[in-house]
């Protein structure tokens, strides 16, 4: 029982000690880019809750107006912070290599007409 034992613990031990390929990089980079986005949350969340506390504070000053309570004075505290939208920290994305994207102008007509290409040139089609 104790020699099936040690082989059993014996096997399930060495996947513990195998080393993982290193990570590619655009893991580490999707891996960056999830940190990046999670640290501005944060930020956005430490704003949200500046706000509020700074909405508590003038109701609770103003209901102690109203009530003839004398108010006491606000403590100094640094201005709410908007971090401002999330801009990615990552790679743009790759360029069509081939160039079959549609051009960046708007259209202004239909991709295709009736017209034949001698009549689209300017040139007439007897010659």
């Amino acid at each position: 029982m104790k020699t099936s034992l040690v082989v059993w613990a014996a096997i399930c031990a060495v996947p513990a000690f195998a080393t993982l390929p290193p990570a590619p990089e655009a893991a580490k980079a999707q891996a960056k880019e999830a940190a990046a986005k999670s640290a501005w949350g944060e930020k956005v969340a430490a704003y949200q809750l500046c706000l509020s506390m700074d909405r508590t504070v003038d109701t609770y000053r103003k209901a102690r107006r109203q009530a003839g309570e004398a108010v006491p004075q606000p403590l100094q505290t640094p201005p709410c912070t908007d971090p401002g939208p999330y801009v990615s920290t990552g790679a743009q994305k790759p360029l069509e290599a081939s160039g079959a994207h549609s051009p960046p102008d708007t259209a202004v007509a239909p991709p295709s007409s009736n017209a034949s290409a001698a009549e689209v040139q300017g040139s007439s089609k007897k010659q």
